[in-house]
């Protein structure tokens, strides 16, 4: 029964009129009962004791099976559903070989610090004898670092630690690497993009490494439920990899809703555009009203900033009922100091908070027990990651509620009026490529420094593709090359220069510039956005200005202020083709896939009241960025755009700017979609007259070096994408364009012109030609603004 979940959700919906509803769809997801299995015979009796102790009398059929094949020797990925015991399934064979074998180590590598603390924590509470783990992270004293070295036998760290600390230095760790028995790779479906293609990478440089000292580490990968398991752990390892994938986990009862915030009648937004009451002034009164019926929550935010915000306005709210319920309100991200997260991680789990907004730092694997409601504020960039988040309701058994609201946003829009996308469609398979020779390269430099790299050894590196990277590193002369192989030719070490998670580089410092106080920290390469002169910055509630943003020394100067506005950053891109990969044409429209050239700046900021509403832009002068990356494109031609007959977009040349960039925006609102990405992590630039392409283009770029694989899935699934795209227009009730549907929030040119009508004749232009769709009628006959000038993102 979802009798909670339905009693919290009619709690959250009272006082909104009848009839105004912003429910687009309930769902009630049924109970499942767990299929149990006996403990496996090899299981040491002290590790069952202790599992038993903990509460666990019998396994689950999933955990058996993972934990069977990796005790066998085989590398295994777990693939089941948020609180399906994945923990257990590695800790029973590594607990087993540590307990039974003195000499055996082991490593557990996790995306974040709080699933690293957390799983240790559950690791120690066992207290196995002869298991002796311990942290190796940033935030590991100099102190414990020797006598982890020398000491522990199950090491818990992270992909950060493990390229810059261990690897350079493995003949510090030899006792940890020659007898290592297995590597747990945690939550591995956070590894994708390009973060996924340096982890990939780096995976194979620890198994070359611990082979190098003579063992042979079985890899236990877990995941949530994704398409292909088995396919995406290979392509991660390098290696076969076995999968288990039936979830043999009861599982809770679950309502779940999907909720557009209304339009507001009083307010403009940018060009007199309607606006939706904010996704997260909407959280904030759901988590309000759920922190006051006693339901502990969990608010998923997009942002850091937004994370701030939600917890802030549920506090407002929370402080007009009663004065003892804003101190149960936290706001959880990254960015914040150790001691920080820490404490809000206790308080989370004992129960003294009841509602958090976070950002996706609290969606991986932290065991928090009893959560009675989720809120999603914003799609979270995959359905992965969606139902992981999801999956935090009802860990306690109770049935819950999952309450997804939609952010003004193409995606969103598309996602609440098409519920089957959400609730009916396969999971994504993760995209990475650890060839691309961005990230190839500092891989292969490391990999030499750390054991010269030979012929027989490249086949984990790609073959054949790494030949001419590492032909490439020898003329740089960071490589020599011998008879025998490929050698490092520095005194200093590459490790400190790649960045694994591609932030860009060293974290800039936020610092509040009367004190000296540090606040935190922020990626360099969303510095120009979050941190320029002007910004409103967010931390723990506080809200300060900054004064100055020094980009070479990494630090950004602030000072406490209570403005009441927030602030967005506007960007200009210009876009040249470099190369065209892959090209199909279909007379009149082309779709090609190439590498490109995109040359962005920082031109100035938006300052926004929290209705929605601009208040001004204010100009900035920040240096240009270049990025070398992968685009996908299309191209219309001018007769296609002017025709009146069926299957043409009947355009007046003064309305192809609009529509070109009303079509634009919403692609790139609609590629994560179908590539496991973020609209963050792509860009785009329409034009009516592309100067490469000499016609009217269309462009949709990874904003990473060298592509991170989004483009080429656009490019592969042009026609489903395309089709979403328009369809995400048109179930928006606006009348000409707003941030629902074809308005940016990064927009450089503020979002002009925008033309809703035509940005669907476009869209069903191009659909037309290829097959999919005719377009004999147009929907809506709205005019457009003209502007001749190109448009970006």
């Amino acid at each position: 029964m979802a009798d909670q979940g339905r009693r919290l959700l009619e709690r959250v919906l009272a006082g909104v009129p009848s009839g105004e509803s912003p429910l687009t769809h309930v769902t009630d997801m049924p109970r499942r009962a767990a299929q149990l299995a006996q403990w496996p015979s090899w299981a040491a009796d002290p590790v069952i004791d202790s599992l038993r102790s903990s509460g666990v009398e019998q396994p689950w059929r999933h955990q058996v099976q993972a934990a069977d094949l990796a005790w066998s020797g085989r590398d295994v990925v777990l693939s089941t559903g948020t609180a399906s015991g994945k923990s257990l399934a590695y800790q029973l064979p590594v607990l087993t070989a540590l307990s039974t074998d003195p000499r055996a180590t082991a490593l557990y590598l996790a995306p974040t610090k709080a699933l690293g603390a957390d799983q240790l924590r559950s690791v120690e509470s066992l207290a196995v004898p002869g298991v002796h783990a311990s942290s190796f992270d940033g935030d590991t004293p100099m102190a414990e670092r020797d006598w982890v070295r020398a000491y522990a036998n199950w090491v818990f760290t992270n992909p950060d630690m493990l390229h810059r600390g261990i690897l350079p230095n493995h003949t510090r760790w030899i006792r940890l690497l020659k007898r290592l028995r297995y590597v747990v790779v945690d939550e591995c479906h956070a590894y994708r993009g390009v973060f996924g293609s340096h982890v990939a990478l780096l995976l194979r440089r620890l198994r070359r490494v611990a082979r190098k000292y003579g063992a042979d580490p079985v890899f236990v990968l877990a995941s949530a439920t994704v398409t292909n398991p088995a396919v995406s752990a290979g392509r991660l390892l390098g290696a076969e990899c076995a999968a288990v994938s039936e979830d043999g986990s009861p599982r809770a009862s679950r309502t779940v809703a999907l909720w557009e915030p209304p339009l507001l009648e009083d307010f403009g937004g940018e060009n007199g555009a309607p606006v939706r009451r904010s996704a997260g002034a909407e959280t904030s009164r759901i988590l309000a009203d759920l922190v006051v019926e006693g339901a502990r929550s969990l608010a998923f935010v997009r942002s850091r900033v937004g994370a701030e915000l939600t917890a802030m306005g549920a506090k407002r709210l929370l402080s007009e009922v009663d004065d003892s319920l804003p101190g149960r309100v936290a706001a959880y991200r990254a960015g914040y100091l150790p001691e920080e997260r820490r404490a809000l991680e206790r308080a989370l789990s004992s129960g003294e908070l009841l509602g958090v907004a976070t950002t996706n730092a609290l969606e991986l694997g932290v065991d928090i027990a009893g959560l009675d409601a989720v809120v999603v504020a914003g799609f979270p960039g995959t359905l992965a990651s969606f139902w992981q988040q999801a999956g935090r309701a009802g860990r306690s058994g109770d049935s819950a509620l999952v309450v997804f609201v939609a952010r003004d946003d193409p995606l969103d829009t598309y996602l609440v009026h098409n519920p089957p996308a959400v609730f009916d469609r396969p999971l994504e398979a993760t995209v990475l490529d650890p060839t691309n020779p961005y990230v190839l390269a500092p891989h292969l430099a490391c990999a030499a420094s750390e054991l010269p790299l030979t012929p027989d050894g490249l086949a984990a590196f790609g073959g054949d593709a790494a030949l001419p990277v590492l032909a490439d590193l020898v003329e740089r002369k960071l490589l020599r090359r011998r008879p025998n192989g490929w050698y490092w030719a520095s005194h200093d070490r590459p490790h400190a220069s790649v960045d694994i998670r591609g932030s860009g580089g060293d974290q800039v410092v936020v610092v509040e510039a009367d004190s000296g106080r540090m606040l935190g920290t922020v990626d360099p390469g969303a510095a120009h956005r979050s941190v320029h002169q002007g910004a409103v910055y967010l931390h723990q509630g506080e809200s300060y200005v900054v004064d100055d943003l020094d980009l070479e020394q990494g630090l950004a100067l602030v000072h406490a202020a209570r403005p009441d506005w927030s602030t967005m950053a506007r960007e200009t891109v210009d876009i040249t083709v470099v190369s065209t990969l892959e090209r199909r044409d279909y007379g009149g429209v082309s779709v090609c896939l190439g590498e490109v050239e995109v040359t962005s700046q920082v031109v100035g900021y938006l300052r926004r009241l929290p209705s929605g509403q601009v208040i001004d832009q204010v100009p900035l002068d920040l240096p240009e960025q270049v990025l070398l990356t992968r685009a996908v494109w299309y191209t219309v031609s001018e007769k296609l755009l002017a025709s009146s007959a069926p299957g043409g977009a009947g355009l007046d040349p003064a309305r192809v700017p609009g529509a070109l960039h009303a079509a634009e925006h919403a692609a790139i609102g609609l590629l994560p979609l179908f590539a496991t990405c973020d609209r963050w992590d792509i860009g785009g630039v329409s034009t009516a007259l592309h100067a490469d392409t000499g016609e009217a283009t269309v462009f949709v770029h990874d904003g990473h070096p060298g592509g991170a694989g989004f483009a080429d899935r656009g490019f592969a699934a042009v026609i489903p994408w395309l089709v979403a795209t328009r369809e995400a227009i048109a179930s928006c009730a606006c009348p000409a364009g707003c941030p629902s549907c074809v308005q940016s929030p990064k927009c450089g040119n503020g979002n002009e012109p925008l033309d809703k009508a035509g940005g669907m004749a476009v869209l069903g232009t191009v659909l037309g030609v290829v097959g999919e769709i005719t377009n004999s009628t147009q929907d809506g006959q709205l005019g457009g603004q003209a502007r001749s000038a190109a448009t970006s993102r």
